[in-house]
């Protein structure tokens, strides 16, 4: 079995267990008009075995250099999204080595099962959505959800474009007509879950206790977003008397000057489309479902895509918290709700094993939640809570599995088989405490 086989079975294309990566340092030069990209990566990683060969994976970009441990002797090749790179000599299991890769190209989306993903053009600037497997498409990469490192992004762009990328902007220079723009995110990230976004948007900050908020979004449209995502504050401490401290230094909230079909999650960062901001507050749901990504998702990450239902039943379940703490229907009406329609649909779906061309179907977010609540109703208020809390707090920054979630919770893994692995939806079970409500 080659490297290159050894990504994770949903996305076996992509990413290797052969070793690690500890750190990217990623040096860009984006041309917005022509859609031109140059990088520099700079991958530190560890072999988890002897490595003759280091599978990395990039796709549509074409690498002119590769040097490891600083050699020039370094072999490359490139087929379909890998670059292979043969060292000159083979690394030992355990060894800390470096990858020096230059590149260079017109970034593009990957068609995947799951449509496009990674680097897109908007009508002017640049989305980066990257789950599950689009990572590749703007630096070479291990792209597997296990694999977290640290990030160092910097971003050279005209200077009319802001530029918005994972992690904490620690520097911004301007010389000749373009901008620099440095990041570092070091919080353990999945390649997935970094980002780049640029676009004519105007920052500002936003009073979110000690977590640095921003809201990054197109100058037409600042009393909508503004209107919009008023209740983040809000919901931030919400989030943080159920779910724990927010994980990460900074949180950051981009509206794009297009529409967009969904939002999208990245690491201490939502990106939103102006659909998204119409004045009204009718996406709130997905502002809070986007926001309770960063503990369930990004902070606490799936080590496989096969529990992906532990980020979207969780996430979704925030959303009907939410929902009750605002006074709106509890989160108990809302599962019922979602109960009664699910049962009508087809019951051919197992969402603890989904499989890759349903990770995204809408009956894992809605039966994942389901689930959530239905542990909520047998352990009563007080063990739930203390579950999410004991959840968030013991696998911060680390992956885990539906067997981790089975452990936490206390409760036998038969009460789960139904829930998770059996496609008949069960029912509801009785509340374990007769008050819904925290």
């Amino acid at each position: 079995m080659t490297d290159a086989e050894r990504g994770d079975p949903y996305t076996p294309e992509v990413g290797t267990d052969a070793y690690r990566v500890e750190h990217y340092d990623l040096d860009l030069d984006y041309r917005v008009a022509r859609n031109r990209l140059r990088g520099t990566a700079t991958i530190t990683a560890v072999a988890r075995e002897p490595l003759r060969r280091i599978d990395l994976s990039l796709a549509g970009l074409r690498a002119s250099s590769v040097r490891v441990n600083g050699r020039k002797d370094t072999r490359h090749a490139q087929r379909g999204v890998t670059l292979a790179v043969t060292p000159p000599e083979p690394i030992p299991e355990g060894a800390r080595f470096t990858v020096v890769v230059e590149y260079a190209g017109q970034p593009a989306p990957r068609r995947t099962h799951w449509g496009e993903v990674g680097w897109e053009e908007l009508s002017d600037g640049v989305l980066v959505a990257s789950q599950p497997s689009g990572s590749a498409t703007w630096f070479p990469c291990n792209d597997r959800p296990d694999d977290r490192a640290a990030y160092r992004i910097r971003v050279a762009a005209e200077a009319p474009y802001t530029v918005v990328c994972s992690g904490r902007l620690v520097s911004r220079t301007e010389q000749s007509g373009r901008r620099s723009w440095v990041y570092e995110q070091p919080a353990p990230t999945a390649p997935y879950l970094a980002t780049v976004q640029i676009g004519r948007y105007r920052t500002q900050s936003v009073p979110a206790g000690e977590t640095a908020a921003f809201l990054t979004f197109p100058a037409s449209i600042e009393a909508r977003v503004r209107q919009d995502f008023a209740p983040v504050p809000g919901m931030l401490a919400f989030f943080e008397s159920v779910f724990g401290p927010y994980p990460f230094e900074t949180y950051h909230v981009v509206v794009t000057e297009d529409e967009l079909e969904i939002p999208i999650e990245a690491q201490a960062m939502a990106v939103f489309g102006a659909n998204h901001a119409d004045g009204t507050g009718a996406a709130e749901r997905l502002v809070a479902h986007e926001l309770a990504h960063q503990w369930f998702g990004n902070s606490v990450g799936v080590g496989q895509w096969r529990h992906i239902w532990l980020n979207e039943g969780l996430a979704c379940y925030a959303e009907w918290l939410w929902s009750e703490h605002r006074g709106g229907p509890s989160a108990d009406a809302i599962a019922h709700g979602h109960w009664s329609r699910l049962a009508r649909l087809g019951q051919d779906l197992a969402i603890g094993d989904p499989g890759a061309a349903s990770m995204f179907d809408d009956r894992v977010y809605k039966r994942g939640a389901l689930t959530v609540h239905a542990v909520r109703l047998t352990l009563g208020n007080a063990a739930f809570f203390a579950l999410l809390q004991r959840w968030t707090a013991g696998h911060r920054q680390g992956t885990v599995s539906t067997d981790d979630f089975i452990a936490e919770s206390g409760l036998d893994r038969d009460f789960f088989l139904p829930w998770l692995f059996e496609a008949r939806l069960p029912r509801l079970p009785k509340p374990g405490s007769p008050v819904l409500s925290r």
